[in-house]
């Protein structure tokens, strides 16, 4: 039995309020085994978009300050999505085809699918809740047979195209909790008419969201999450191993 730091949260599931099941999902990491954006980066190296040594460094010191929870969102959006401002929409989606063809079908595996259709076959809302930018994760989402995905969201300029600026809250950190409240808003409900929530993620990142829900589950958990969830008694799941 899983445990919530959060007492909000446990008036919601009254008989006399039966609300929304929701099952939250973040995508990195979680549902697959490699950080999706931190991927497309490195393939748009190997498309011969950016200079393989330069970027790759620079990919890598970002990456780190998301696993150490010390990243610059904003810094950090700007720098990746600079190639796709380059090329242009037309020539970013073409490779992003690719991209899901030779790098993200081949990681997705299983257990991460079957998780996510057991809770749709349950009938819970299945929204998958990423750091990642919408034009990298809205395939993916898909792939998934997920609808519903909460990403961070790009600024567009007049052509469409996206101008390195990421428009509203950022779905990071305390910001996914935001941007889910938003998404209930926008549906006339709130966390009062939410029956049961669960979120699956790996990262220390999202612990303002896992204490929010009723059931954290610490899945394919990095250190510091896996410490937190054993002293808590929430449920680790590792769909990897």
């Amino acid at each position: 039995m899983t445990t919530s730091t959060n007492p909000d949260a446990l008036t919601n599931s009254s008989p006399a309020n039966p609300g929304i099941r929701l099952a939250l999902f973040d995508l990195d990491h979680t549902l697959i085994p490699l950080d999706s954006d931190h991927a497309w980066g490195e393939f748009t190296v190997s498309l011969g978009w950016r200079d393989a040594a330069t970027f790759s460094q620079a990919n890598d010191r970002f990456y780190a300050a998301y696993k150490a929870g010390t990243l610059d969102i904003h810094e950090y959006v700007q720098f990746a999505i600079a190639a796709v401002r380059e090329k242009g929409m037309a020539a970013a989606n073409d490779a992003h085809e690719r991209f899901m063809q030779q790098v993200i079908r081949p990681a997705m595996q299983d257990q991460a699918m079957a998780t996510v259709q057991a809770h749709q076959a349950a009938g819970d809302e299945v929204v998958i809740v990423t750091a990642t930018n919408a034009f990298v994760t809205r395939p993916i989402a898909t792939a998934f047979g997920v609808d519903e995905l909460i990403a961070i969201d790009l600024e567009m300029d007049a052509t469409g195209a996206p101008t390195g600026a990421i428009r509203g809250v950022p779905s990071f950190r305390e910001g996914k909790v935001a941007r889910v409240e938003q998404w209930l808003g926008a549906r006339g409900l709130s966390w009062a008419s939410v029956s049961h929530s669960t979120f699956y993620s790996d990262s220390i990142n999202d612990l303002p969201l896992l204490e929010k829900v009723h059931e954290p589950v610490a899945t394919n958990p990095d250190d510091r999450l896996k410490a937190i969830a054993l002293e808590r008694g929430w449920r680790i799941l590792n769909l990897f191993e």
